[in-house]
């Protein structure tokens, strides 16, 4: 029976196979690699990243979707909301899995399973709907992820990477890029999908920074979040009252919009902020 795609899971499935094929290159998959991909869909990814690597772990929230999942043995089918999976569990659990179906490699994996289960490689063609969400979601496992690789809006895509001093620098782009490495890969139209979005898309690959900036996160987000609330105000109406109240006494410029900062500006301040 062919599934209806559902408006509320935000699905617009891919069906452009010269696009699938470009995506699957920029991948890479090998058959080491402990990958997840969020929803799956009509397993337009699944497939050709099973050719390629014969096991792969799915996440799908649409239940008739699942049930179809489940038929096939070389899938590992979690059925939740992407949302409230917790990666660094889910990591573990494949590579004790991993551990238990290749009995040999045991004694050369065991001495640092953590280490070893902290290489997740995330695909997937995410819900436009909730695309932003997601991306925050999984900055807070970004400890167990070696990279990620989303279809998104390109509207987002253009955010995630924005330069400041550009009107798609925000609140996004400061948060990600404090922790990833990002590259636009390719556009993708609206005809490649079934039924088409409104919107065009793009394909993005994150790759975790080997060395970030070490600062406390709770503030660091508030900060930017403040900074971007008003952003065509000067920051002087907004970031200066909350550097008031926590009695910030250091050298700032406040005489700027949110966007004319600097990521690096963002972190060295955040730094310099005592809780």
């Amino acid at each position: 029976m062919k599934h209806i795609p559902r408006k509320r899971f935000g699905q617009h499935f891919l069906v452009d196979q010269g696009v699938i094929e470009q995506i699957i290159d920029a991948i890479g998959p090998n058959k080491a690699d402990q990958m997840i991909e969020i929803g799956p869909g009509m397993g337009a990814m699944t497939q050709p990243l099973l050719k390629k690597i014969g096991h792969l772990c799915v996440i799908e929230l649409d239940k008739d979707l699942v049930r179809s999942l489940e038929l096939n043995p070389l899938l590992k089918v979690v059925s939740s909301d992407v949302l409230k999976v917790r990666f660094d569990e889910l990591a573990l659990e494949i590579f004790e899995e991993k551990l238990s179906k290749n009995p040999a490699a045991q004694s050369t994996l065991i001495a640092s399973p953590r280490r070893e289960a902290a290489q997740l490689r995330i695909v997937g063609n995410l819900p436009y709907n909730i695309s932003t969400p997601i991306l925050f979601h999984l900055l807070d496992f970004v400890e167990v992820v070696q990279d990620q690789h989303f279809m998104l809006q390109k509207e987002v895509v253009q955010r995630m990477v924005a330069n400041p001093a550009t009107a798609d620098f925000g609140r996004l782009s400061v948060m990600l890029q404090w922790r990833y490495e990002m590259i636009s890969l390719l556009d993708v139209e609206p005809d490649s999908f079934d039924p088409p979005p409104r919107v065009r898309s793009a394909v993005v690959k994150m790759t975790p920074r080997s060395n970030p900036a070490q600062l406390d996160f709770g503030v660091f987000q508030n900060l930017v979040q403040v900074a971007f609330s008003q952003r065509r105000k000067l920051l002087r109406h907004t970031l200066g009252r909350w550097l008031e109240e926590r009695q910030f006494d250091g050298e700032f410029d406040l005489k700027r919009r949110a966007e004319e900062v600097s990521v690096a500006q963002y972190i060295s301040l955040a730094q310099a902020i005592k809780k």
